[in-house]
């Protein structure tokens, strides 16, 4: 077997599970939170990577660049449909009714994508997204170092604001326990909202990369919402950690049964993994025994 081969898979598997990984955390975290799983994260992240391409079509602005504008619109476009649609919703059916909630917020998306932009595909452009360079016998596209420095970047970002302050401090206590965290006087719907903000924020990054790397159309959405739903659910719903660590797990598995085996069965690899994981351990890899229920 061509250890090159499997040595360029098992880059492309970090390289790019590290991307999927930050659209999953942010993912994760909206459920982690909120209860709400969100089905509209998928045209979420296409609609960053529109985002990036009119930037850069109409206003000549480097993809890279353009994220310091892309990532505050998408946390304010996070906040609305929030404060719009997701805030409205409450009682024990809330998890079952965001499901159709946020599906019904993802057509009214994908529409109004479809009506600006046309179906035909697209795909961002830059000198680095065609550029690569080699250790070895192995080449490194500029895109996916970059795009993997990004989301380390963004993680870390995630990590401290968690674990460093006091904002994530009662994000924390929310994901634990959202009547306690009330109690002691956290403002859980506040929290909430900003969570949901960020949870779409990241989906500005994620989105520019994978249109950078990607052709994409609005209809894209469906193959990234089940990636992305498949990743955290083998982490475990509402974990973090279990998000990031599957996000890079199953795309490099992808790579690597594509290269040993057969690419026909590199996407079929996500779904038979999760299956394997979810008979031996419902709860995903990190997730809790127990579903709580706010």
């Amino acid at each position: 077997m061509n250890s090159t081969a499997l040595l360029s898979a098992a880059k492309d598997g970090l390289l790019t599970g590290s991307v999927y990984a930050l659209m999953a955390t942010g993912l994760t975290l909206i459920f982690g939170v909120m209860d709400i799983i969100n089905l509209a994260q998928g045209i979420l992240v296409i609609l960053g990577a529109y985002l990036s391409y009119a930037l850069q079509v109409h206003l000549h602005i480097d993809l890279f660049v353009g994220l310091l504008i892309t990532i505050p619109t998408m946390f304010f476009v996070g906040i609305v449909i929030e404060r719009a649609f997701i805030g409205r919703l409450k009682g024990p059916e809330k998890t079952a009714m965001s499901i159709l909630v946020t599906y019904a917020v993802s057509l009214l998306i994908e529409g109004t994508l479809n009506i600006v932009f046309s179906t035909n595909d697209v795909q961002l452009h830059a000198w680095y997204v065609d550029k690569s360079f080699a250790l070895g016998n192995v080449h490194f596209a500029y895109i996916y170092v970059a795009g993997f420095v990004l989301a380390a970047a963004l993680l870390s970002a995630l990590y401290v604001m968690l674990y460093r302050t006091r904002f994530g401090a009662s994000i924390r206590a929310s994901l634990a326990d959202q009547t306690a965290a009330a109690l002691v006087g956290i403002d859980v719907k506040r929290v909430s909202t900003i969570c949901f903000g960020i949870g779409v924020a990241v989906t500005a990054a994620g989105g520019m990369i994978y249109g950078a790397t990607n052709s994409f159309n609005a209809s894209t959405s469906y193959d990234l919402i089940s990636r992305l739903l498949t990743i955290i659910v083998l982490g475990g719903m509402g974990s973090l950690g279990g998000a990031m660590l599957a996000g890079v797990g199953m795309v490099f598995v992808g790579d690597m049964v594509g290269v040993i085996w057969s690419p026909i069965w590199s996407s079929m690899s996500y779904f038979i993994v999760l299956t394997i994981v979810l008979v031996i351990r419902p709860q995903g890899l990190f997730g809790k025994p127990v579903v709580r229920v706010a």
